[in-house]
């Protein structure tokens, strides 16, 4: 005996409407925990520029170094690029930094991938685990 049983859809499907509101809540998450992430960088990087310029002057005010006028002048030429790092620093967000990144990285992809590997290669040495 043939079963007549129709089903129906409902007039109202049950979770048609929760998909795209848990993705819409999910989206605006991310976007906030992204935007509270950059401002957390931005406001560290008055300190972090004060930290490059103090190493700057332990360089530059370095005397008596070994290895004579050399070394004197390999660590002002170091204690000059700390303080124009500083200074990089402390005028540019983490927008403007980034941008700067990926321009670097578009004009020298060669070495741009290097580091990149030496980069992944001291991470993994870091959290490698020696048991």
């Amino acid at each position: 005996m043939p079963n007549d049983t129709t089903f129906t859809e409902p007039d109202t499907p049950m979770y048609s409407d929760a998909a795209p509101d848990a993705a819409s809540m999910m989206k605006d998450t991310v976007s906030n925990l992204g935007r509270s992430a950059v401002q957390s960088i931005d406001k560290s990087r008055e300190a972090a520029a004060a930290g490059l310029n103090r190493a700057a002057s332990a360089l530059d005010n370095a005397q008596d170094l070994p290895g004579g006028e050399k070394i004197a002048g390999l660590a002002h030429a170091t204690a000059k690029k700390l303080g124009v790092t500083a200074e990089y620093v402390r005028q540019n967000d983490l927008n403007a930094m980034m941008a700067d990144m990926t321009s670097v990285i578009k004009r020298n992809p060669g070495p741009s991938l290097v580091a990149a590997g030496m980069l992944g290669f001291l991470v993994g040495r870091a959290f490698r685990s020696d048991d």
